[in-house]
């Protein structure tokens, strides 16, 4: 690729993007607890269809997303930590208008979930 970054414009780069963002954030013990029940491989194929349907416009995704998060016992802390894991994976591997717009993306649905979170009482 010549040091050119490319943009996310396929299910390959999206899987390749979620791969790299979950081994960083697995690492980080500041937040890797929570995802410690998470069957990763069986999870893959919804996150890489949520994410062409958020950045490609794929039909087929009709799963609430909050839902499968809600009980996960998330932090406050731990919103500004997956975002900055998420940039830094989209920083690193990619650069265009649908970088761009899942990092856009992301800040959205922290944002979402957060308030959520709160309303219902379930933010540590």
């Amino acid at each position: 690729m010549n040091g050119i970054k490319s943009d996310i414009d396929s299910k390959e780069k999206i899987e390749k993007m979620i791969r790299a963002f979950y081994s960083s954030l697995l690492k980080d013990e500041k937040i890797s607890s929570v995802f410690a029940n998470t069957d990763f491989e069986k999870h893959m194929p919804h996150m890489i269809s949520f994410w062409s349907f958020v950045l490609l416009d794929e039909a087929g995704y009709t799963t609430n997303v909050f839902d499968k998060h809600v009980n996960l016992g998330i932090k406050q802390e731990h919103f500004a930590i997956w975002l900055s894991h998420f940039e830094n994976t989209i920083n690193s591997m990619f650069a265009g208008p649908k970088a761009d717009l899942a990092k856009q993306r992301a800040q959205t649905i922290a944002f979402t979930f957060e308030n959520k979170l709160k309303s219902l009482g379930k933010l540590n």
